[in-house]
């Protein structure tokens, strides 16, 4: 497989089976040849299905992504037979393997992709860089001193290589957006309950928590939500379908009145000069285009309240996470057998009340319901940086048992602008728009209404028209 047609699009491979101008057999080789080289220097993929890929490729179903490559991340995307191991060396050394399909990989291997492998994650997501203590860093391709962003730092990584067109990717808390900017991608996360957990699990970390991918284009991303969403059997809750598939509904649309907040993070984080370039670019082009651009944001927003909620809501999670982990392998899981800041996260959670809990999440809702305001009195989209800091080397997120907080403490200004809509469950998509005098890309972020994947996606493709960046290659490619 040539370099040019490994870094199409999916949408595009997918185009080329179909016509017979490839086969999945070339493509999967030619993946696999691309992930053998790259990946030694760049750590992408932490556990491969290569055999098990070409035992199927002959057989795949006839979706509309038949043959395309794509990998895992080692985080939800749940395979039967399959390691998954959420960046953790307890399950790696117990070898643990998942009994059955979640409903999101079951509709990504009905509509035809080809998984080779688990791509790198912090251990169990916590932090926005991939570089946990079981398989060691992921390296970003644009630059390999610096972090590909996390928690799907892996995923993205990979995709930027063209080790793959497109990767599964998740978002607690910025985790498919983060590692987008990082390394020159478009990362959507979609709305709350937009695709299912099931039947594993209910949701993630109190609804905070989505599944998708990290993908080169706009249009790859609207296609794999058409793929993945809907309810499944049993699923707490769901968010409206759309009225039209969203690959659908890219073309150009009404102009709209779009609020823009490039300042608000110096109240929790600063903001570094080049991500206030990457948001400030992106509203230029959008003013370009006819929007009706100005400073303005919900003024919940500036509430730290919401951050403390949102780190609340995560300890008690992974509390519970460890306790899963434990009851899989069938061993008691000790301070030794995680990371110190897992564990020191872990035991913050477990010191709050059921009620405290409860309590968490009630002023979440109340939160969320000051934010949904801002968009009822007239806005229709919310522009920001995606991060507060371009991509930071490597080793900034080391953590000791003496200073267990030391990388949670660091990782603010990554989830400073992220974090706050996956409390609200709205959804929201970085694009890169801007890379800096070292080669890094960063990207801008724009959230819509709840439920609104349709705008986002319209404007985002608007964005990709004028701003260009599908065919830009990293130096590790």
């Amino acid at each position: 497989m040539s370099d040019d047609i490994a870094f199409l699009d999916a949408t595009a491979q997918a185009d080329l089976v179909r016509r017979g101008e490839v086969t999945p057999e070339e493509l999967l080789e030619g993946a696999i040849a691309r992930i053998e080289k790259l990946n030694p220097g760049l750590n992408a993929v932490i556990a491969s299905f290569f055999e098990e890929a070409r035992g199927r490729v002959a057989k795949l179903p006839d979706g509309p992504f038949r043959g395309v490559p794509m990998l895992l991340k080692d985080l939800g995307g749940a395979m039967a037979g399959a390691p998954l191991y959420a960046g953790m060396r307890f399950l790696r050394d117990a070898g643990w393997r998942e009994p059955e399909d979640s409903y999101f990989t079951a509709r990504l291997r009905a509509a035809g992709f080809s998984f080779l492998g688990r791509t790198n994650s912090p251990e169990l997501g916590i932090l926005p860089t991939s570089e946990p203590e079981a398989f060691g860093p992921t390296r970003n391709p644009w630059n390999t001193r610096h972090s590909a962003g996390g928690s799907s730092g892996g995923s993205a990584a990979a995709v930027a290589a063209g080790m793959v067109s497109v990767a599964h990717a998740s978002d607690g808390g910025g985790s498919i957006r983060i590692p987008a900017s990082s390394c020159g991608l478009v990362g959507l996360k979609p709305t709350r309950g937009r695709s299912s957990f099931g039947p594993g699990v209910g949701e993630r970390w109190a609804g905070c928590s989505s599944e998708h991918v990290v993908a080169r284009t706009v249009r790859d991303v609207a296609a794999l939500l058409d793929v993945v969403s809907g309810p499944g059997p049993g699923d707490p809750y769901f968010a409206p379908p759309p009225t039209a598939p969203f690959a659908a509904r890219l073309a150009p649309g009404p102009r709209l009145r779009i609020g823009s907040m490039a300042d608000v993070a110096p109240r929790q984080s600063p903001v570094h000069p080049e991500c206030r370039a990457a948001a400030e670019r992106a509203a230029r082009a959008l003013a370009d285009l006819g929007h009706h651009v100005e400073p303005s944001y919900p003024a919940a927003l500036d509430e730290t309240r919401a951050i403390g909620a949102f780190v609340e809501i995560v300890a008690a999670n992974v509390a519970f996470a460890l306790d899963r982990a434990a009851a899989k392998v069938g061993k008691p899981l000790t301070e030794d057998d995680c990371e110190p800041l897992t564990w020191a996260v872990a035991s913050a959670g477990r010191q709050r009340s059921a009620t405290d809990y409860i309590a968490t999440l009630d002023a979440v809702h109340a939160f969320s319901r000051r934010v949904a305001a801002w968009w009822s009195d007239g806005w229709d989209l919310l522009l920001t940086p995606t991060t507060a800091e371009p991509p930071p080397p490597i080793g900034q997120f080391a953590a000791t048992r003496e200073e267990p907080f030391k990388g949670f403490i660091r990782a603010a200004p990554f989830g400073v602008y992220t974090s706050s809509f996956n409390l609200t469950g709205q959804p929201a998509i970085s694009v890169p728009v801007h890379w800096t005098a070292e080669g890094l890309p960063v990207g801008a972020q724009l959230v819509a209404a709840y439920g609104d994947e349709e705008t986002l996606l319209r404007v985002a493709a608007e964005l990709e028209q004028a701003l260009p960046w599908k065919d830009r290659r990293p130096p590790v490619a």
